[in-house]
């Protein structure tokens, strides 16, 4: 209150001077009687408030505590759990609501007068930031060899007098210790803001593939944490939109493309064409990066698939094999989150993995009803909360594919319960029964279940994301989904609102032979389309020359699997597409993780350089069932005329994207419909979805994709989230 002027004044500074972590969701103003106040105060939380999804992501270092950090002379001097309102951890450490420090694991470290004096001052940066600390009262680091990391003891750093170090000076020597031991080759586990990290030189060939074997990581790409933006650009191409995102509060692992002459090992990103890179989001890792090599692996810490790891002891168990030393800290992770990762190329962002950074911002979304559950899918599982209005979906759970990672899920779920006080009465879920997110969900009393088929649930992610309530045209391309008639689906048209969908088009399904054994061994599933293009007997033989990695042994059992339709169930997938066309032109035999050969696949049409533009391969469309034998045939083809492979992948591009909005094109005239959305994990592919987006363009559709959450099975609980809310809201009218 006071003067007109003065209160316009601040309401207009209120939106022009917002915090940079602030999210202002709307502005409404009305008068009222001035209540005499002055000055301004911020005060106690009321635990009886109605939690809201405020509680803020874990955010990067900011520019001010990078300058403290760096100052001799200033107090936070190389102190690595340096932080203010505008920086450092929030979600991971939050153990209930009110977000106040006594409800955080903060609370184990009482502040010191200075501290507590910045804490309280509403004109200082530290007001209310509820993570301050200094070298004097905050949380400590040690360093121990693997063999004997035990959790946080004594310091086993010493001076020269071989008395004891002070906690800042103890700090200070570890991380020149650690930098030391990346130089050398080492490989060390760090403890950062949302788990661990398994760290070696990004140029050390020997280490990097110490780490993989080790980490039991097969080819799948490491990221890697470059020292700066100038570093970055030595290793990719660093677009001014790729420096915004590195450099961004939310500092994910941005995958660009790798820039030739880098001097990374190639063992860093096998048969890609991309690198994912990250810069120092933390005081610990600009502090260590200052004095190590300038480009570092910074993987997940943990074996392959299993959650990260995050508590001290945990480390000391489950790291100790992989790393030869151990870089902990006293500041308990409540919350384990992931590094989030996006891929740029060009103008075009795509969401690969939502964690630290992002969650647990929400997604306002246009749906009303009671608080519903959506436990997500199988692979790359999160879940989502949605109350009023929210969606507020989960950090990245990983693969449910052991009970270790399963119980995860579940303690995730009840955390998200406790901090938002939501008990679900709604459940939504995949149909497929063999899910262990099914499975769960239907062993939960007390609340009504939705199944939501698969492909329905990406296609809705993209509306929720857009406001869209439909109907729209979506195109769903992934691995496997189950299908309501029992077989498995993966490139699907649907016509769909937010409630119900219809099947309009699919590509021509094939067997898969094997079930996951096909997944694994990509040539199988090129044997399948190659008998089902050719013919059984001549399929066979055009496999067995085309691929010599196909044993003659293993051809022979499974075209007799493929033909007597043993364990070989129909597959409409295109991620299963790209697969098969993947191995016939010299992708990896075995994938060693989701949509290896897919991705290798888009690194050989990345070398393709030719001007002309290229015509797709034939196919057929009929009844809404896009035929692929054609396409097989015209691949084939090109192979025994010694067609260069990187211009038969970038073709196949081409092909793919062209029967897609051909199909497209003629459901929207029969339909009247003209938004498209596209989602699934075949969308991550960035040269098809710019094909896909330029397509719809030309022939008059308007493309939506994903922004806010993953096109991969990572996004998909916000779909099931809002059709198990519609659901719900039909079931009452």
């Amino acid at each position: 209150e006071g003067e007109r002027a003065r209160v316009d004044e601040f309401g207009r500074r209120l939106e022009a001077e917002a915090p940079p972590l602030s999210r202002i969701a709307s502005v409404e103003s009305r008068q009222v009687e001035p209540a005499g106040l002055t000055g301004f105060h911020i005060l106690e939380s009321e635990a009886t408030a109605r939690p809201t999804a405020s509680i803020p992501p874990d955010v990067a270092l900011c520019a001010d505590c990078a300058r403290e950090i760096a100052d001799p002379a200033d107090r936070r001097h190389a102190y690595p759990f340096t932080n203010c309102t505008n920086c450092g951890p929030r979600f991971t450490i939050v153990r209930a609501i009110p977000y106040d420090r006594p409800q955080t694991t903060m609370a184990a470290f009482p502040m010191c007068e200075e501290c507590a004096r910045e804490y309280g001052d509403p004109g200082d940066r530290r007001f209310h930031a509820e993570p301050v600390a200094c070298p004097r009262c905050g949380p400590e680091m040690v360093l121990r060899e693997a063999q004997r990391a035990a959790g946080l003891g004594a310091p086993t750093l010493k001076n020269g007098n071989g008395r004891r170090q002070a906690p800042a000076e103890q700090g200070r020597s570890a991380l020149q210790e650690v930098a030391r031991l990346l130089a050398a080759g080492k490989v060390v586990a760090i403890k950062g803001l949302g788990g661990y990290h398994l760290a070696c030189d990004a140029r050390n060939a020997e280490a990097v593939e110490t780490l993989r074997r080790r980490k039991g990581r097969g080819q799948k790409p490491f990221a890697i944490m470059a020292r700066d933006v100038a570093e970055a650009g030595r290793v990719a191409e660093v677009s001014p939109e790729a420096e915004r995102l590195l450099t961004s509060p939310e500092s994910p692992a941005v995958i660009l493309p790798a820039k030739a002459g880098s001097g990374l090992a190639e063992g860093i990103a096998p048969r890609q064409h991309t690198v994912g890179v990250m810069l120092p989001y933390t005081p610990l890792h600009r502090l260590l990066l200052d004095q190590s090599p300038p480009a570092l692996v910074m993987t997940s810490g943990n074996l392959a698939e299993e959650p990260i790891v995050h508590r001290n002891e945990e480390a000391r168990e489950k790291l100790g094999p992989i790393a030869d030393h151990i870089l902990s800290h006293n500041r308990e992770i409540e919350v384990p989150c992931d590094d989030s990762v996006v891929r740029l190329e060009g103008d075009l962002v795509i969401p690969v993995r939502r964690a630290r950074g992002y969650v647990p911002r929400s997604v306002r979304v246009k749906v009303s009803g009671p608080p519903i559950l959506a436990v997500g899918g199988h692979h790359k599982n999160t879940f989502c909360l949605l109350r009023e209005g929210e969606a507020i979906l989960s950090q990245h759970i990983g693969d449910l594919d052991t009970a270790e990672v399963l119980d995860y899920f579940g303690r995730a779920v009840r955390h998200f319960e406790k901090l938002f006080e939501v008990t679900p009465e709604v459940v939504a879920h995949d149909l497929h029964p063999g899910y262990l997110s099914t499975q769960w969900a239907k062993s939960l009393a007390g609340v009504r279940l939705v199944a939501v088929q698969h492909h329905h649930a990406h296609v809705v992610s993209v509306m929720a994301e857009a406001g869209m309530e439909g109907p729209v045209l979506g195109v769903s391309y992934d691995g496997t989904g189950y299908g309501a008639d029992g077989t498995a689906w993966g490139g699907e048209i649907l016509k769909c609102d937010r409630r119900s969908y219809t099947r309009e088009g699919h590509l021509r399904p094939v067997p898969l032979p094997g079930g996951e054994g096909a997944i694994r061994h990509p040539g199988r599933m090129a044997l399948s389309h190659l008998m089902d293009a050719f013919g059984p007997e001549e399929g066979a033989e055009r496999a067995r020359s085309l691929m010599p990695s196909l044993a003659e042994a293993e051809t022979r059992v499974v075209a007799r699997q493929i033909e007597r339709g043993i364990n070989s169930p129909m597959c409409s997938s295109a991620g299963r597409l790209f697969d098969a066309v993947g191995a016939l032109l010299g992708a990896t035999p075995e994938a060693t993780y989701e949509g290896q050969p897919a991705m290798e696949l888009e690194a050989m049409a990345s070398e393709y350089r030719a001007g002309d533009t290229l015509l797709p391969y034939r196919y057929d469309i009929e009844n809404s069932v896009i035929d692929t034998r054609l396409v097989m045939r015209g691949i084939v083809a090109d192979l025994e005329r010694r067609v260069d492979r990187a211009e038969i992948a970038a073709r196949f591009h081409e092909t793919v994207a062209a029967f897609t909005v051909d199909l497209c094109r003629r459901l929207g005239e029969h339909y009247g419909l003209s938004e498209v959305a596209l989602s699934g994990g075949v969308m991550q592919n960035a040269r098809l979805l710019r094909r896909l987006i330029e397509g719809m363009r030309e022939v008059g559709l308007t493309p939506y994709i994903h922004k806010e959450v993953p096109p991969n099975d990572g996004g998909m609980s916000l779909g099931q989230a809002v059709v198990g809310a519609m659901t719900e809201q039909m079931g009452q009218e």
